[in-house]
């Protein structure tokens, strides 16, 4: 791909070569433009600051910002003028319909990683486009396999958009004074192999046996089990680790856990596991819930969450042969211990 192509110009000669792909061209247009003026927005430092404040809370319970609800109503917004008929937000407990008459279906998380706005973490929207099933409430339950197109936007010292139309993944970077999307590369590719993971390893005492093997293998090193040196890294925003991932590799853990809210999974299958999974896919890749691919699973409500493992296939394969293998004694590394062991028991026995 040339490097000076304009997203404008690839998706007007996507929807020739592929005349069918022209409404989820033009969907994507949309969404590419209102994560121009989204952009903008938060590069004005004390705009995003005061929208940053908690304004309630979702159905699930997770905390809901100003920005949050502002990013929903932008992308709902240019959703109307496009041809989609229902519109699923993680901003909204049900799906809206735009138009009836309109071919199809858009599911998103308007503002991936709001919690970290006010660290300047970057953060993104994610979204996933398919066919309107008849029945609008069945549209968002189709597997991840029937996605038409997918992508994220990312914010942060650039504006980038992700973006697969089911042939590969590509990138194209904001240049904001030509207010253009403009192609950083050829076709993403993802390394097989990598030295490097993203888990939030406060966690680890939460996890299932088959994780805190797999991490602890890694931690080991170059003298453990898999013979080598691995860095870890952790953003806390899905859309920055998967951009890095996509760039150089790696591989990205959130599984589920032992805590109440967390046996499912956190991640939504929907509109955010699914459409990170077909771009991983597409750019050579790999994504499952541990072991299961991401786009085979099938949803059965919009808020679905789920497990999710995503990067290089090597270590993808690896999870997924952690998850398989018998469960065999634990370490004591990191599990429920203590230095003090001594002074511990005093107390307890003084309990």
């Amino acid at each position: 791909m040339n490097e000076r192509l304009t997203l404008a110009a690839y998706l007007t000669f996507e929807s020739d070569r592929r005349p069918e792909m022209a409404p989820v061209c033009e969907t994507v247009r949309a969404i590419a433009e209102a994560g121009m003026k989204l952009a903008a927005i938060l590069a004005q430092g004390k705009l995003a600051g005061a929208l940053s404040a908690m304004v309630g809370e979702s159905r699930d319970g997770d905390g809901q910002k100003a920005l949050d609800v502002l990013a929903h109503d932008m992308v709902r917004d240019a959703l109307v003028s496009s041809p989609v008929a229902v519109f699923a937000s993680e901003e909204a407990d049900e799906p809206e319909i735009l138009d009836l008459h309109a071919k199809l279906g858009v599911a998103a998380d308007p503002l991936d990683g709001s919690s970290n706005i006010d660290t300047l973490a970057p953060v993104g929207t994610i979204f996933s486009i398919l066919h309107a099933a008849p029945v609008v409430a069945e549209t968002f339950l189709q597997t991840g396999r029937q996605q038409l197109a997918a992508g994220f936007l990312i914010y942060g010292p650039q504006t980038a958009l992700v973006l697969t139309l089911g042939e590969g993944s590509y990138i194209f970077t904001l240049d904001p004074q030509a207010r253009v999307f403009v192609a950083t590369g050829v076709r993403v590719s993802v390394p097989a192999v990598t030295r490097e993971y993203a888990i939030n390893g406060s966690n680890f005492r939460h996890w299932e046996p088959a994780v805190r093997h797999y991490v602890t293998d890694l931690m080991l090193g170059a003298g453990g089990p898999r013979g080598k040196d691995y860095n870890t890294r952790w953003l806390a925003s899905m859309v920055a680790d998967a951009y890095r991932i996509l760039i150089r590799g790696g591989v990205y853990l959130y599984p589920a856990d032992e805590r109440r809210d967390y046996r499912q999974g956190r991640l939504r299958l929907v509109y955010e596991a699914n459409p990170v999974a077909m771009l991983m896919e597409q750019a050579g890749a790999a994504a499952t819930n541990g072991v299961t691919p991401i786009l085979d699973l099938v949803p059965h409500e919009i808020h679905q969450r789920c497990p999710l493992v995503f990067g290089s296939v090597e270590e993808v394969r690896q999870v997924a042969r952690a998850y398989e293998a018998p469960v065999a004694a634990e370490s004591p590394l990191f599990r429920k211990r203590s230095l003090f062991r001594k002074t511990i028991s005093a107390v307890e026995t003084l309990a």
